[in-house]
């Protein structure tokens, strides 16, 4: 079983990120492989709040040029939630 720690990898401190916040919403980078209970629970676990629901993007990430050849690379996929709270705040910053 995944910790609460594997789960939420980082919150996202962005410009809205910051204007969500102020709806009772906060966005975190979690793990590819997290469901929407999942990252709920240790939202609710880690911060001590009550969730009322959570959405996830998936992002895959881009090809990228490795130095001056022409090799590709590639940058990982990541995951974002945006977790809106019942009730409660969570101080990020």
């Amino acid at each position: 079983m995944k910790s609460s720690f594997d789960v939420i990898k980082a919150p996202l401190v962005t410009e809205k990120s910051n204007a969500l916040a102020a709806e009772n919403k906060y966005a975190f980078k979690v793990d590819v492989n997290a469901e929407k209970i999942e990252i709920g629970k240790a939202v609710e676990e880690l911060f001590n709040v009550k969730v009322k629901s959570v959405n996830v993007m998936n992002y895959s990430g881009k090809a990228k040029r490795a130095g001056r050849s022409n090799k590709m690379g590639h940058r990982a996929d990541w995951k974002k939630a945006i977790v809106t709270l019942a009730e409660g705040t969570i101080e990020i910053i």
